[in-house]
């Protein structure tokens, strides 16, 4: 068996390799050992003060609980799509989005858009709440009929075909006759 003892010279041996690491570098890895010791002391003195400390424990235990429910890979793949959609981006496809937006805020940003918005969510509303309270129909052919006998259904499905055939004839397609 072989003898696994250590020598008890380290003096000897802490001079032979300080030496040898004094020969092995040269005045390039000394500078770059000193600029990283620099920049790492620099990173320790931030990471000293209390918000920065604070902010560092914050972002690690978000980045934890987004890793534990999957949502890292979801950030990351955001970010990726993020940086090729402006890599993509030429500056006219970004002058005319601006155009865009700024055609549909005016669009959409007159009162009258709110008004119609909102006697819309209003209508809506109203009409859920009626369906709701209404009793169940019987269902069938002669059930559809009956409704369809009714003036009030008759009404509404002449609005609804007035209504399409505005809305098809702005849009440019074929106009409807009624």
């Amino acid at each position: 068996m072989t003898d696994m003892t250590l020598s008890n010279q380290p003096p000897d041996e802490m001079t032979r390799l300080t030496v040898a690491a004094r020969e092995a570098l040269t005045d390039g890895m000394v500078e770059r050992l000193a600029m990283l010791g620099g920049n790492a002391l620099e990173l320790l003195d931030r990471l000293n003060d209390p918000n920065t400390s604070a902010a560092v424990h914050t972002m690690i235990d978000r980045l934890t609980e987004l890793h534990k429910v999957g949502a890292l890979d979801t950030v990351c793949d955001l970010a990726l799509t993020l940086h090729a959609v402006r890599n993509a981006l030429t500056d006219n496809m970004v002058e005319r989005l601006f155009m865009f937006a700024e055609s549909m805020i005016n669009t959409v940003g007159n009162e009258a858009m709110g008004e119609l918005a909102e006697n819309t969510r209003l209508a809506l509303e109203e009409a859920a709440q009626e369906s709701a309270k209404a009793p169940t129909p019987k269902g069938g052919v002669m059930s559809t009929l009956s409704l369809l006998s009714k003036p009030e259904t008759q009404r509404s499905l002449a609005f609804l075909l007035a209504f399409s055939a505005k809305l098809q004839g702005r849009s440019g397609g074929p106009p409807v006759r009624l």
